[in-house]
């Protein structure tokens, strides 16, 4: 299964952009994604972004994958 997570561009440098995902940093290649400008949010997987999508989604996104983590470590800690 593969999963691409939102991020947002705080840099372009040619098919390069700098992305910021829950505080972390990280390098993308952008050919993908042409008009993609700094500020705009991006579906991100395997180091490339895939397609630009609006902050709502993006931010609903994040908040659904973070609630998924914790119910995920919640099961983890009452098992033996």
């Amino acid at each position: 299964m593969c999963l691409a997570v939102p991020a947002r561009v705080l840099e372009i440098q040619g098919d390069m952009a700098k992305v910021e995902l829950q505080g972390n940093v990280r390098e993308v290649g952008i050919r993908l994604v042409p008009g993609v400008k700094e500020g705009d949010w991006v579906l991100i997987h395997a180091g490339f972004a895939l397609e630009i999508v609006d902050a709502e989604l993006a931010e609903e996104t994040l908040r659904l994958l973070e609630q998924m983590y914790r119910e995920g470590e919640e099961e983890m800690e009452g098992r033996p």
